[in-house]
């Protein structure tokens, strides 16, 4: 008779849920269970749910209903992360067919109770313990929450402010990983320390400390105002020179009415810095389109923005009115066919982009650190984000190549 105790893990939204899943995966591990692929052999199915924006949401209750109804006799089910944390109470009248509704660093076990998990007692996610990755790559979460008030982001409500999590405790979580790349996040990362006194010197001496232990160091949610130089030398002294920039918009009027600092002209000054430091950077940006007040002109001056500057990758994505947050209720709604003709001209501006960028790789010499078996990355693509580089299959997971670039389809490149 089989006795072992399955459980199959769900991860939904950013790489920050990775990384709490990672987490909880371990504390279920320690508790004598073991992880499955396969959702049909799990006696405990766990959901990490997304709730940044209403798609996102949309998405988790969609996985949440098809994972009830197809779910196996005896099979208990437990929604967690930020939608279980932001609408607990809700989420549990509304899905009675969940087991149970679990916030933030609730434990998640077999037990019988229904619950939201109010009455249970915490654990510390943010600190818990990781095994070894599965892959040469991971995420690692350095701090938890959010001290700003952008007007269209509702996570303080939920994460709270920011906590940084000690150095040491970090370099231990890096160790324990077994990695050859680390990509470093947080809701802001660039502050790291900031919470516990020490200021902007706390991200360099973090970068520097990780840089010791493995090959590469990412970074990923740079606050623009926080990009320092020597934070910026700190980046390309670890030879992956790759700078995500929390940009937003590029319009000073509707960037003030984001609460948000800058405007296109600062931020061209900041990728001129870069690029002048290090003219191989690479530099992702994410966009906003259709907050409350958006006008033509201020559309027009991204697409000027974007075009001029030629950012490796960029995402764009409509605005969603979150409840509790300033820009809720703002006046000058966009309309959403409006928001969807802009997105398409946006989008195919920058899909041409980047597919100039990578076409201007053929034929040049590149470091690939292998993730599978055929394919891997070089310091340009951030995993799960970017694109891929196509690799010999003989070529051992885990290990550095370096190869040549011989074609680029689209944001993808093969290399031999």
């Amino acid at each position: 008779m089989d006795l072992t105790r399955r459980f199959h893990l769900v991860t939904l939204g950013c790489p920050k849920n990775e990384v709490d899943s990672d987490k909880l995966a371990g504390t279920l591990v320690a508790d004598g269970m073991v992880p499955t692929d396969r959702a049909e052999d799990a006696e405990l199915i766990v959901v990490n749910t997304c709730a940044f924006i209403e798609d996102a949401r949309r998405e988790s209750i969609d996985t949440v209903l098809a994972i009830t109804e197809n779910r196996q006799a005896g099979t208990r089910i437990v929604v967690t992360g930020c939608l279980a944390e932001r609408y607990g109470p809700e989420l549990a009248d509304e899905l009675p067919e969940v087991d149970r509704v679990a916030g933030f660093g609730v434990p998640i076990t077999l037990g019988e109770t229904r619950s939201t998990g109010a009455s249970l007692p915490a654990m510390d996610l943010l600190n818990l313990p990781r095994a070894a990755s599965s892959r040469p790559w991971a995420y690692l979460k350095v701090a938890e929450g959010c001290d700003r008030a952008c007007g269209y982001c509702a996570i303080p409500s939920f994460r709270g402010p920011q906590r940084s999590r000690p150095e040491d405790v970090i370099l231990a979580e890096v160790d324990a990983l077994q990695v050859r790349e680390v990509v470093l996040v947080a809701q802001d990362l660039a502050a790291y320390g900031r919470d516990q006194g020490v200021g902007a010197k706390a991200i360099v001496g973090l970068i520097d400390a990780v840089a010791d232990q493995v090959d590469r160091v990412r970074l990923l949610y740079l606050y623009p105002s926080e990009v320092t130089d020597r934070l910026i030398d700190t980046v390309c002294d670890t030879g992956t020179p790759y700078f995500d920039l929390s940009l937003q918009h590029v319009s000073r009027p509707l960037l003030r009415r984001m609460r948000r600092w800058g405007d296109g002209d600062r931020f061209r000054a900041l990728v001129d810095r870069i690029r002048l430091r290090e003219p191989e950077a690479t530099l992702r940006s994410n966009f906003i389109v259709g907050y409350p007040g958006e006008t033509e002109e201020d559309h027009d001056e991204l697409l000027e923005f974007v075009a001029n500057i030629k950012l490796d990758w960029c995402g764009f994505f409509a605005f969603s009115e979150e409840v509790g947050t300033y820009a809720a209720g703002l006046d000058g709604v966009v309309p959403d066919s409006l928001v969807l003709e802009r997105l398409r001209e946006l989008s195919e501006l920058q899909d041409t982009i980047t597919a100039s960028k990578r076409d201007e790789l053929i034929g040049r010499e590149v470091e690939v650190l292998v993730d599978e078996v055929g394919w891997g990355r070089t310091y340009r693509e951030a995993p799960e984000i970017d694109g891929l580089v196509g690799v010999p299959t003989h070529l051992p997971v885990g290990e550095f190549a370096t190869l040549t670039v011989t074609s680029a389809a689209g944001p993808d490149l093969e290399a031999a």
